[in-house]
C-alpha cells in the first residue's frame, strides 16, 4: 500500500512539473507549510491506509487526469468555427445534414447533453392504439406488451395473434410459424375424425425449431382450444407432453378457421406517432431549430465522424461527380433522420408545427394541415424552402429534403380564393379554435 501512495505522489509531481523540471530536482525555496505537509505525507505513508484513504487517492488521481484530459470539441463547437452569428434554416444554403451539426450536440461518455428548454419540441411521442396512453420513445415497447398480456383476461385469442405479430421481429420466422400452424388446422380440418392429427407432440423437431420459438404461438393453439396432455409412450415407461384438440363438431371447425384466418391477416400492434401539434405566434425565429437526440438515426460514435467527414464533403463539392454518386450521398444523408420537425407559415404569420416520420409521404403533411384547418375543404399549396411547391402525393418528407426540420409556406388556392372574393365572402379563421386555444410564443 506504500507502494500506492508513493504512485499517486510520482503521478501528481508528473504532471504539475514545468517545462525543463526534473522530476527528482529539488528545490531550495520551498515554503516552510510546503515541507512539513512533505513531511507528513511521508509518515503517513509508513503507516497502513484506510479504505477511505484509499479511495480518497484514487479520486484525486481521476480528477486530476480530468483537468488534463484535452476538451472534446462538439458539434455546436464546429459550428461556431465556421459562422460567428450561429446558424439558422433561412441563413444557411447547406442541405439539412448541416441542420444536424447546428441544432445538436454529440451526445456520449463524457460529453454534456443539452439542456432540455432550450430544444425546439421536447421529444418525440406515441400513442398506443390498445390504452390511448401518450408514450415516449423508450416506454412504448413495454407499455404495448403489457397491454397486449393485459388483453388476455378479456380475449385470449385476439391477445395471442397480437402477442405472434408484435412480440417477434423476424417476420420471416413469424410466417414460417405460421404456415405450419396452417398446416396443423387445414389437416384436422379435412380430417376430422383423425386422432393422430389432433396431436400436436411438443418434441418434435420442426415444432421446437419453427413453432415454439415463436412468442405466442402456443398460446394461440390453447385459445384455440388445444389442451396439454401427457401421453404414454410406446414401448417405455414415461410420458411426453403434447397438445391435443378434443374432437371438434362442424360448426367449432368452422370456427377455428375463421380463427386461423385471423392469424394469418394479423398486423403487429404499433404505436402511433403522436404529431403534438403546436401552434405559434409570429415569430422571426421560425428558422431557428433545436432537435433533441430522438430525431437522429446516429449512435454519439457516429455523429462524431460526421463531423470528421465535413472537410471530405467540401473536397466532393469540388470535384466533378457522376449522378450515382450524387445520389448515393443523398440516400446515405436521408437515413440520418427518423423524424422530421415540420413548421407552416399561415398567411397570417401565425406557424403551425407537427412531428413526422421522416420517410412519411407529403400527402401526410398535407391532411396534417387540412385538418387543422377550419375550412380544410379550401384548396391550398405549401412551398418548401428554396421556393419548391409540394405536391400533395406520394413522395417522401425526406426526399424532398425536409428532415431533419424545415419551414414551408402555406398559400391558398389563387382561383379559388378570387372566386371567393367575387362572390363577396370571407375567409373564416385559419385555424380551429382548439388549436388557437393553446397558442404559444417562440422563443
Amino acid at each position: 500500500m506504500k507502494k500506492f501512495f508513493e504512485d499517486i505522489k510520482k503521478d501528481i509531481k508528473f504532471k504539475s512539473a514545468g517545462p525543463g523540471k526534473k522530476l527528482t530536482e529539488e528545490t531550495s525555496s520551498k515554503p516552510e507549510a510546503s515541507q512539513a505537509a512533505h513531511g507528513a505525507a511521508r509518515k503517513a505513508a509508513t503507516k497502513a491506509p484506510t479504505k477511505d484513504a484509499q479511495m480518497a487517492g484514487a479520486a484525486a488521481l481521476a480528477r486530476i487526469e480530468q483537468q488534463h484530459r484535452p476538451k472534446l470539441q462538439t458539434s455546436q463547437d464546429a459550428i461556431r468555427n465556421q459562422e460567428p452569428n450561429g446558424l439558422s434554416l433561412a441563413e444557411s444554403s447547406s442541405t439539412s445534414g448541416d441542420l444536424m451539426s447546428a441544432g445538436i450536440e454529440l451526445w456520449g461518455s463524457g460529453v454534456p447533453q443539452k439542456d432540455q428548454s432550450c430544444f425546439s419540441v421536447s421529444g418525440v411521442f406515441f400513442i398506443c392504439p390498445l390504452t390511448g396512453k401518450t408514450l415516449t420513445k423508450t416506454e412504448r415497447e413495454m407499455h404495448i406488451k403489457e397491454a397486449i398480456l393485459m388483453r388476455f383476461s378479456e380475449d385470449a385469442l385476439e391477445a395471442s395473434i397480437m402477442m405472434i405479430h408484435t412480440f417477434n421481429k423476424d417476420k420471416e420466422k413469424v410466417k414460417a410459424a405460421i404456415d405450419i400452424i396452417s398446416k396443423y388446422i387445414e389437416n384436422i380440418c379435412k380430417n376430422p375424425t383423425e386422432e393422430k392429427y389432433r396431436k400436436i407432440k411438443l418434441s418434435n423437431k420442426v415444432f421446437q425449431e419453427k413453432v415454439s420459438v415463436i412468442e405466442g404461438s402456443r398460446e394461440y393453439l390453447q385459445a384455440v382450444g388445444f389442451e396439454s396432455t401427457a401421453l404414454p409412450v410406446d414401448g417405455e415407461d414415461r410420458t411426453e407432453e403434447y397438445l391435443v384438440l378434443p374432437p371438434q363438431e362442424s360448426d367449432a371447425l368452422e370456427q377455428i378457421k375463421v380463427h386461423l384466418e385471423r392469424l394469418q391477416q394479423g398486423e403487429p400492434i404499433r404505436a402511433k406517432l403522436d404529431r403534438q401539434p403546436q401552434v405559434f405566434r409570429p415569430s422571426q425565429h421560425a428558422t431557428h431549430f433545436e432537435l433533441p437526440p430522438d430525431f437522429y438515426n446516429l449512435t454519439a460514435e457516429e455523429l462524431k465522424k460526421e463531423m470528421q467527414l465535413k472537410n471530405e464533403i467540401v473536397e466532393r463539392n469540388a470535384m466533378l461527380r457522376t449522378k450515382a454518386m450524387r445520389e448515393k450521398d443523398e440516400q446515405r444523408e436521408r437515413r440520418k433522420y427518423n423524424y422530421a420537425l415540420l413548421r407552416v407559415r399561415l398567411p397570417d404569420g401565425s406557424i403551425l408545427q407537427g412531428t413526422f416520420l421522416a420517410w412519411e409521404k407529403v400527402a401526410a403533411l398535407y391532411q396534417f394541415v387540412r385538418d387543422s384547418l377550419e375550412n380544410g375543404w379550401q384548396p391550398f399549396e405549401l412551398v418548401a424552402p428554396g421556393g419548391q411547391k409540394l405536391k400533395d402525393d406520394e413522395s417522401a418528407l425526406n426526399e424532398c429534403n425536409l428532415a431533419p426540420a424545415a419551414l414551408l409556406t402555406f398559400t391558398w388556392d389563387a382561383a379559388v380564393l378570387a372566386d371567393i372574393a367575387a362572390a363577396g365572402g370571407k375567409t373564416a379563421a385559419l385555424l380551429k379554435a382548439a388549436l388557437l386555444e393553446n397558442i404559444k410564443t417562440m422563443s
